[in-house]
């Protein structure tokens, strides 16, 4: 069986689990939570399976990295910067960087440092300071998937949402351009450790900024592309033409060295800010789904993969490297969040409270990329290898199942939700991402203003300042078409004509005729 064959094989089964968690209702308990615990118990169902010698799926349960890299983190990426809430995002864009940037390189630096200080003191197994630095980069990468669909479901301060939410976005691609300086180093002949880091730094720089340059430089030609030419008629091309720009800052930014995640993060958040207000209203629905749902099912895939990984994966388990790991990942998460917010307060005008900082902290869940990184990263001896991939399962597991297990009640006991919210029963509490991303259309996704409405809107909006003002009175105006009264009269045909059209289909049915009860048992 091919690399391809695996990939359908276990996304099948990926998407028959998310089917039993809608079909059973399991709305009171994360989908990625659920998931990894199954993944975990068709592990141990195989594994019983291989032990009686009935079937051998060795190839199927495993992960490939570079696969992970290629198809399933590119949609994953592009997606959180495409669906980004864009007002919220540019409003804490500074504190976001901070915690992204500087907050990942200190956690990466206090992980790094503390297991490598350790290991000269004989405490945990040793190692050199470049592979102490690349596992303290790649176990800096937060994922807080469980904590951000809790915080949807209780409405938290949608601040508290945007700071955790954005900066576990940058925070990804921060931790990958970090995990791979920290390799490309490893073994480096510079003669001093200050040399080192100097060029370390320089190559960091180098690769987040080209990387963000070039995709932002992507992004801003798509939206001059699908301005000038229109293909609204053409819906079909339109979509063609979204699908190839989100993909090429990839290639392009891994062909010349770069990195491809920084690029289409970037190129995903200003395709949604420009591009895609140049789309006719369907392929702007059509884009928006189709991203959401790819990116689910590649999120699933890893979850579950994740899961499966604790029975298929090489182990090498030292308990005092995984107790000091947890340790130090706890510490370097404090160290992060709670001086960098102190030091904000004094330019925001919205306070992070001690509460948010705490609540900041507790949230920093580890996921999927650090899981890859640790079996992309060529250690040798291959203990070492085998060592740094346990830790790092046992982290990503402890995180998601403990502290995602934990945010909902922690939030209920420090009483920083919405009172509406605190209201509610329990049993009205819903954490599926599946349904709620059926469910909704986001209403700024779909542009219906037309020149003087655009001017009006932005002549009422005088509290805008910075990079705001600049884009709502140049940006915006230069890679956005401003639609014309007879424009969204022909979107609003175009999407009644297409529903009218669906729900004919709808109502006579496989067999072509019309059946009232049908009907009504449908509505």
């Amino acid at each position: 069986m091919g690399d391809g064959q695996r990939f359908v094989f276990v996304s099948g089964i990926c998407i028959v689990l998310v089917h039993l968690l809608i079909k059973f209702k399991l709305h009171f308990l994360p989908e990625s939570v659920a998931v990894v615990s199954l993944g975990i118990l068709m592990g141990a169902f195989i594994k019983i399976i291989e032990s009686q010698q009935l079937a051998n799926w060795k190839e199927e349960e495993m992960f490939r990295p570079n696969m992970f890299f290629l198809l399933l983190l590119p949609p994953i990426i592009f997606e959180s910067g495409y669906s980004l809430h864009k007002g919220n995002f540019f409003q804490n864009i500074g504190s976001i960087t901070l915690f992204a940037v500087f907050g990942t390189a200190i956690s990466a630096f206090i992980v790094g440092g503390g297991i490598y200080f350790l290991g000269q003191a004989d405490v945990i197994y040793k190692m050199t300071m470049t592979d102490s630095f690349a596992f303290g980069s790649l176990i800096s990468a937060v994922d807080p998937v469980a904590t951000i669909a809790i915080f949807n479901a209780l409405n938290v301060d949608p601040v508290l949402n945007m700071l955790v939410f954005g900066e576990s976005i940058l925070n990804d691609a921060v931790s990958i351009v970090l995990t791979n300086t920290a390799e490309g180093f490893a073994g480096s002949d510079v003669s001093t450790g200050w040399e080192t880091f100097m060029q370390a730094l320089g190559y960091f720089l180098k690769m987040f900024f080209g990387s963000a340059a070039l995709g932002t430089l992507t992004g801003l030609i798509s939206a001059i592309v699908l301005k000038h030419f229109d293909l609204r008629k053409t819906p079909s091309l339109e979509f063609g033409m979204m699908i190839i720009f989100a993909y090429l800052p990839y290639g392009l930014a891994e062909g010349i060295k770069l990195s491809g995640i920084m690029a289409i993060l970037f190129s995903g958040i200003v395709m949604s800010h420009y591009t895609h207000h140049n789309l006719s209203p369907v392929t702007q629905i059509l884009m928006q789904q189709t991203l959401r749902t790819v990116a689910f099912m590649c999120e699933t895939c890893v979850f579950a993969f994740l899961g499966l990984s604790i029975f298929s994966f090489p182990h090498k388990f030292e308990l005092s490297f995984v107790i000091w790991c947890i340790v130090l990942v706890l510490v370097g998460r404090a160290v992060n969040i709670f001086p960098l917010s102190f030091l904000l307060n004094f330019f925001r005008d919205h306070k992070i409270n001690p509460k948010m900082m705490f609540v900041m902290w507790f949230s920093g869940l580890r996921g999927a990329i650090p899981y890859a990184l640790s079996l992309h990263l060529g250690l040798e001896p291959i203990e070492k290898r085998q060592l740094i991939g346990t830790t790092t399962i046992v982290i990503v597991l402890f995180t998601i199942l403990l502290l995602g297990g934990g945010t909902m009640p922690l939030i209920r006991i420090m009483d920083i939700e919405e009172s509406q919210s605190r209201r509610k029963n329990k049993k009205d509490i819903n954490l599926s991402k599946t349904e709620k991303m059926g469910n909704a259309i986001e209403s700024e996704h779909l542009s219906e203003l037309t020149e003087e409405e655009y001017e009006a809107q932005i002549f009422q909006r005088q509290d805008l300042k910075g990079f705001l003002w600049l884009d709502a009175k140049y940006l915006n105006p230069f890679f956005t078409r401003r639609l014309t009264q007879e424009d969204l009269l022909h979107g609003r045909i175009q999407m009644k004509t297409l529903t009218n059209k669906w729900y004919e289909e709808v109502r006579q049915g496989p067999s072509g005729s019309e059946d009232e009860d049908d009907e009504a048992e449908l509505l």
